[in-house]
């Protein structure tokens, strides 16, 4: 596959997956299948600079050291930084989940956590589990390692992007074993909430520069656009954040 066709098959993915997140959602706050992008870990020479410093100096307050190192590993493969734009990182994706789990949906305040609880159930019937997202990204995180541990020897972060790339395959398919709730479950509510941190205001950590706005055409939190919601023009203005910030 040549560098053109894997940037362009990162950039379908990104525009597919845009449109699994409801537009309040981007402009607002944040909470499937996933065909891996395959893409050079490259960042564009014009990439800003001291973004990555921006990104490392942020200090988790819900994960711990492995759990942040794991975080870090995971979603710069599930985005990765390649010529089209910066990644998962870059954008601030970890720091946006970690502060997701510091509010009271994380703690399933606002879910219905009340047995029985049917885990073989059909999708259809929602979800079926006990955890709550923390303990989904606690348990999740430390079961990943674990099997990284088992089948290669190493913890997850520290295995090769290609290893890693097929062990989160293997996630995504239920193919691995953990114990104490299905590898699917967490690889979902991995990759949606780094596809809302990817995506998301930047009030809320993630889509640092409005990257992810920049890469899809999204204008923001604009007061009105809807003058260009029937051209068959590309939006010809930057976005423009909550706080009034402009790309």
């Amino acid at each position: 596959m040549s560098a053109d066709d894997t940037s362009n098959a990162r950039r379908d993915f990104l525009r597919k997956s845009l449109t699994l997140i409801p537009v309040v959602t981007l402009a607002t706050t944040g909470g499937a299948s996933l065909a891996l992008a395959e893409t050079k870990e490259r960042q564009r020479d014009e990439d800003k600079p001291g973004q990555s410093a921006r990104a490392d100096a942020y200090q988790p307050t819900f994960f711990t050291p492995e759990e942040w190192t794991f975080i870090h590993a995971a979603v710069a493969r599930l985005i990765p930084a390649d010529d089209r734009g910066p990644g998962a990182v870059e954008a601030g994706v970890p720091e946006y989940i970690d502060r997701q789990m510091n509010t009271p949906y994380a703690q399933g305040a606002k879910w219905y956590m009340q047995g029985p609880f049917q885990p073989d159930a059909p999708s259809e019937m929602g979800y079926q589990l006990k955890l709550n997202p923390q303990q989904v990204f606690r348990l999740g995180i430390k079961a990943a390692d674990d099997w990284s541990r088992q089948q290669h020897g190493k913890p997850f972060a520290e295995l090769d992007t290609g290893t890693q790339d097929a062990a989160l395959r293997q996630f995504e398919a239920g193919e691995a074993e953990f114990a104490p709730l299905p590898a699917k479950t967490f690889f979902a509510a991995l990759l949606q909430s780094t596809k809302e941190g990817f995506f998301c205001d930047p009030i809320h950590g993630g889509n640092k520069d409005m990257v992810g706005w920049k890469l899809v055409g999204f204008p923001g939190a604009r007061a009105d656009f809807m003058d260009w919601v029937e051209r068959d023009v590309a939006y010809p203005f930057p976005p423009v954040s909550i706080r009034g910030e402009r790309a």
